[in-house]
């Protein structure tokens, strides 16, 4: 297991342990974790579990994929460190990583 920090955009975290091979959005919806609406069910087929992930963690994540990078243009608040947490595989490099939610869901 691999242990994950959401922050919500209050401050209020949440850490949760992932299993490897899943994704953070997977992790974020077993453990109940507010603010990943996941509407496609991480079919990278809306923007819903948009995350914002921590700089120490940009090169450590697996490469954003074009269609990633197409789903992104629908969520709010854009940033260079923004992912869908559908398609961040969790592996045991990850752990201790850390995500901010954004304050809404495109």
């Amino acid at each position: 297991m691999t242990e994950i920090t959401f922050i919500e955009h209050n401050g209020k975290e949440h850490k949760v342990d992932a299993a490897g091979g899943g994704s953070v959005m997977e992790a974020a919806v077993k453990n109940n974790v507010p603010g990943i609406d996941a509407d496609c069910g991480g079919a990278c087929a809306c923007a819903t579990c948009h995350v914002y992930v921590d700089e120490k963690w940009l090169d450590k994540i697996n490469p954003m994929g074009s269609m990633e990078e197409s789903m992104l243009d629908f969520a709010e608040g854009v940033q260079p460190n923004s992912r869908l947490s559908c398609q961040i595989v969790v592996t045991e490099d990850l752990e201790g990583l850390v995500v901010t939610i954004p304050e809404n869901q495109g």
